[in-house]
């Protein structure tokens, strides 16, 4: 067994959504792990910018390519442009996403709000394991991640459009690990609870990290730390790695037991009665 400081070593691994928040923190990871990893984002300054913050002299650890996921031509030359710079293609993690309206009520959700989040988390992350299977069937070989959330798991107090995108994001990754196993191809998705990345910041009105990490750590079922991107990224490289090469079809929920519990009626029984 590879020693575990590098236990990504010979991997080629290719990370939509990479330019921030849980996928920068996964390429980050995965480039210590010793993996060749290539970062698909829309934002391109930012993805120029962690590729320069990470590579060395001639290092050609890390890569970017602009990459609208729901566009199925950007997704194609993505990982066209991976397995033509590295030869090979071990690792397709779906990460990209957005959360859409931030209002709840279904009475005011738009067409193509609503669509446009399934574009982009649903058909995006369907566009990125299509294209990853071309290579990694004939190669026998590969892992396809999805970022799902904890709100497949839960439900309420999330825009429904978001909320019903993951659950798909959950429902692909088991219909497809059953397609692609006969293939050698692991499929899984992870479904994070509350990581304070860019992304949720925006949603709810650029409010300050700290302010939000306060509210997520107050509602946390598990006390005395907070979730990180980092936690997720350390999820990705599991279900990327050979030590989890016979696990296939999870739901990885990285979550500090919060889906397991509903604290409500505890809050109200507090309240009433403190």
């Amino acid at each position: 067994m590879k020693g575990v400081s590098k236990r990504l070593a010979d991997k080629v691994a290719l990370i939509t959504g990479g330019a921030s928040g849980i996928g920068e923190s996964t390429a980050r990871l995965f480039v210590r792990l010793g993996a060749k990893v290539v970062i698909a984002d829309v934002q391109d300054d930012l993805g120029r910018s962690v590729c320069d913050s990470i590579i060395r002299s001639t290092d050609d650890s890390i890569s970017c390519v602009h990459c609208d996921v729901s566009e199925e031509i950007d997704v194609e030359k993505a990982v066209e442009f991976t397995v033509a710079k590295h030869g090979k293609l071990d690792i397709m993690f779906n990460n990209a996403g957005i959360p859409g309206n931030s209002n709840p009520s279904i009475l005011d959700i738009e067409r193509e709000d609503f669509k446009r989040v399934f574009d982009v988390n649903v058909y995006g992350a369907f566009l990125g394991a299509k294209h990853a299977a071309k290579v990694m069937i004939p190669a026998r070989k590969g892992s396809i991640l999805f970022t799902s959330s904890v709100t497949s798991v839960i439900h309420g107090e999330v825009p429904h459009a978001y909320s019903a995108s993951k659950h798909a994001v959950v429902g692909l990754t088991k219909n497809l690990c059953v397609e692609l196993g006969r293939y050698g191809i692991r499929v899984n998705c992870i479904s994070p609870y509350g990581v304070v990345t860019p992304m949720l910041r925006k949603a709810l009105g650029d409010v300050q990290k700290e302010a939000v990490e306060e509210v997520v750590s107050a509602a946390a079922n598990l006390k005395e730390v907070k979730v990180e991107a980092e936690d997720v990224a350390e999820a990705a490289a599991f279900l990327g790695s050979d030590e989890s090469k016979y696990v296939s079809g999870m739901n990885l929920v990285v979550d500090g037991g919060y889906s397991t519990t509903n604290p409500s009626f505890g809050e109200k029984f507090r309240k009433k009665f403190a």
